[in-house]
């Protein structure tokens, strides 16, 4: 409890310690008349939201005067964050917008990689990396930014991409489009990103950045389609009786004992050994007859020297939502003190923190000035890929669950004293953010297990009600009534999600199920 305490203190004395910091500059600062410049050029017809070191401004708000950032910066404002999206007009934003009424507002919008890597020299290589993949593509115009902390901002101008493409306008397809384009890019780095990074995190160092071992972040690909493979485990049986012998994949042997298959035979299996393998559910042997892998063609895998991307060096290139923020050029960082500043590509690999001290940045335009319909060839392979992609996979559950008899599940004796302890913890409500995740995680919870619509409604008002503050009665409303609508089921999100209940604070331990359904369906089983 003690050592608690203590490191409690040590962090708000870390946090005052930054805060103090940066308030002390960012008058001096933000009265930049080029600083002021370049945030008022880039902030034409977005939704611009000053940020009071620790939370945000109210929504929506612009910039349109140098008084305005002054202004701001007097009552408190330590930063900046501007929109991906051009609207025709910011401030008739609002969060109980629709879909369509959003697509109406909106202008159009820039394609914003945000590579965000816990290292800093990692996220180099995979700037360098997609910056040269967006060249390969045809793009000749992009600007790059330092984040202010350990990443890298990539932005093409939603004028390189044509204005309709496949009969569809391109303002209507975000946030859809450009999180294809992301993921395409981040498939397309990466076994290079890998090489490069593992060149620099092996042996000593990687101990020293990460918990996992050298097996832990090796990748193994199929050859036949260059998608990652997926690692499993054979166990071999014998029967100490009888003698028999099998293999079985992915089969868990901890609680129970399995019988021997001889039905002469009155002995139980034992383990003789275990061993790993990789398999490609996308791919099938030459016979077609089961899932590619290594055990049985060894030949059709290979192990990709250096690291794997997601789990030493995390790239957050999806951060493509409606409405995201990203950090506005030459805003500064709360917890480094630093400035968001531009460079040029042949500055990435020496560019070093010190570089962006805000007191004596140099200040350049970080838009770029794009050639019509050169992002053209970027769009047509990203959507190509995402589509080939999306079928792969839809193949992939589809044969994995293809001729399997589930056993149906009676949800109607479950009460609320059964549900995960993260749903319990959840239904507390209280939140101050994550109220939308939250929301989305207890109406697919609710909906799986067949509870009324009546009790959802609710429930999910009860649980509102202490938010802080509670989401727009319009929002809640609208989401209860599309999912009380959906004839397809939707689960909640996996635990394993980092976006959802870890980041919420909603796992005091490591669950010991992959989804809260999965979890009530074996309570459930272990009560029958």
């Amino acid at each position: 409890m003690e050592e608690e305490t203590k490191v409690e203190e040590k962090k708000e004395q870390e946090v005052s310690s930054n805060e103090r910091r940066i308030r002390a500059i960012t008058g001096i600062y933000y009265s930049n008349p080029k600083v002021q410049e370049i945030l008022l050029d880039f902030s034409k017809n977005r939704e611009v939201i000053p940020r009071y070191f620790e939370g945000f401004g109210k929504r929506p708000d612009i910039l349109q005067y140098a008084s305005d950032i002054m202004e701001l910066v007097k009552k408190g404002a330590t930063s900046f964050h501007a929109s991906e999206e051009i609207w025709k007009d910011p401030l008739q934003l609002n969060s109980d917008m629709t879909r369509d009424e959003a697509s109406k507002l909106r202008d159009g919008w820039d394609l914003l990689i945000d590579v965000d890597s816990q290292f800093l020299d990692c996220s180099k290589i995979a700037a360098r990396l997609i910056i040269s993949a967006l060249e390969q593509h045809g793009i000749k115009n992009y600007g790059i930014k330092f984040s202010g902390s350990k990443g890298f901002h990539i932005i093409v101008s939603g004028k390189a991409f044509p204005k309709e493409f496949d009969g569809v306008e391109t303002r209507e397809r975000f946030p859809e489009w450009a999180r294809a384009i992301s993921e395409y890019l981040m498939n397309y780095i990466r076994r290079d990103y890998n090489i490069e990074a593992g060149k620099i995190i092996s042996g000593n160092e990687l101990e020293k950045r990460t918990n996992l071992s050298k097996e832990e972040i090796e990748e193994v690909y199929c050859t036949q389609c260059n998608k990652v493979a997926r690692k499993g485990t054979i166990t071999k049986f014998f029967c100490p009786i009888c003698g028999m012998k099998i293999e079985r994949k992915e089969i868990k042997t901890e609680k129970r004992k399995l019988k021997c298959l001889n039905k002469k035979c009155t002995g139980f299996l034992e383990i003789e050994n275990e061993k790993e393998y990789y398999y490609c559910e996308n791919c099938k042997d030459e016979n077609k007859k089961f899932d590619l892998n290594s055990d049985k063609h060894p030949e059709n895998f290979e192990k990709v020297k250096g690291v794997s991307a997601e789990k030493v060096a995390d790239l957050d290139l999806v951060l493509v939502a409606p409405r995201h923020l990203f950090r506005a050029p030459y805003s500064l960082h709360e917890k480094t003190s630093l400035a968001s500043v531009v460079l040029k590509k042949e500055e990435i690999d020496k560019f070093n923190p010190k570089d962006a001290s805000p007191l004596n940045v140099k200040v350049r335009e970080f838009m770029p000035k794009s050639e019509e319909e050169e992002g053209r060839q970027l769009l047509t392979a990203a959507l190509e890929w995402k589509k080939n992609s999306s079928a792969d996979e839809e193949k992939a559950i589809e044969r994995k669950y293809k001729n399997k008899e589930f056993e149906k599940v009676d949800f109607s004796k479950i009460n609320e004293g059964m549900f995960p302890e993260p749903i319990k913890k959840l239904l507390k409500g209280g939140l101050k953010d994550g109220k939308k995740r939250g929301l989305f995680i207890l109406l697919t919870f609710l909906r799986s297990i067949n509870y009324s619509p009546e009790y959802i409604n609710n429930k999910i008002r009860e649980w509102n009600k202490t938010n802080e503050p509670p989401l727009k009665e319009g929002y809640v409303k609208s989401q209860i009534e599309w999912h009380l609508k959906q004839k397809k089921q939707i689960l909640p999100p996996n635990y394993n999600n980092q976006g959802f209940y870890k980041d919420m604070g909603l796992l005091d331990e490591k669950p010991d199920a992959k989804n809260p359904i999965s979890e009530i369906a074996r309570k459930l089983r272990e009560n029958k």
